[in-house]
């Protein structure tokens, strides 16, 4: 039998899926798991996910690490760098530690973890061929974990699983509204996602407040960054699918 495939679409739904013997990806392109990826693929050692910003504070002194990260899309007070993806050039985090929260992203992470997840990686655009790889090597069930924002749904994160079901769907069973959902979300839009990004609510908050429009360019790019982000032992490192 084959191994299946849900799509969780908000945190706030995650206790409802089993997440033992499962692969979890977690999902927060808006850009949380893009910036891990861009970390990752540009040589830093390790990716240190967390949930609050006093404990990124803690752990980046004691390991003499970066910490990062924001809270409602803003550089969170304390913290040295923040969630953008631009931040993290070769010649800026190579060989080093980032420590990083965020309003969604990590957050979900460290929920995966408190209901029994124990295969973590992370996904994005920029690294969906590393996922999709690993996803179809491991054969195991798969939970397509979605941030969102606040426990809402968003249309990004539930974008990027269609793209990952559209290349896995062969090799595992998908009977699943929200995974449907997904699928025919990126088949309508495929051909031009930065387009149908506008229209994103997150999109606004990013650039119409912010200004972030590199960030959205980047976050949407497939394969950019394409490396595996496995958590392991509390940190997420890079790995070869």
């Amino acid at each position: 039998m084959k191994p299946t495939l849900f799509t969780c679409v908000s945190p706030a739904l995650i206790h409802l899926y089993d997440l033992r013997d499962a692969v979890v990806v977690i999902i927060d392109v808006f850009r949380a798991t893009s910036t891990i990826a861009a970390a990752l693929y540009n040589g830093a050692e390790c990716v240190i996910p967390v949930d609050t910003v006093p404990k990124a504070i803690e752990v980046s002194r004691s390991l003499n690490g970066i910490a990062a990260g924001e809270r409602d899309g803003r550089l969170a007070e304390g913290l040295s760098h923040g969630n953008s993806p631009m931040e993290y050039s070769s010649d800026f985090i190579e060989k080093k530690i980032l420590v990083l929260t965020t309003t969604n992203g990590t957050r979900l992470l460290h929920m995966a973890l408190n209901n029994g997840a124990d295969d973590i990686i992370t996904g994005s655009f920029p690294n969906v061929s590393a996922v999709c790889d690993y996803l179809i090597k491991q054969n195991k069930n798969v939970i397509l974990a979605c941030a969102g924002w606040k426990d809402r749904f968003n249309l990004e994160d539930t974008l990027f699983a269609g793209a990952v079901i559209s290349r896995v769907k062969e090799n595992f069973t998908i009977h699943c509204d929200s995974s449907l959902t997904a699928a025919v979300l990126y088949q309508n839009s495929k051909n031009n996602v930065l387009s149908f990004a506008k229209n994103f609510t997150h999109y606004h908050r990013l650039v119409n407040r912010f200004g972030h429009i590199e960030d959205i360019d980047f976050c949407l790019t497939e394969d950019i960054a394409n490396v595996l982000a496995v958590y392991k032992g509390g940190k997420l490192v890079s790995e070869k699918t």
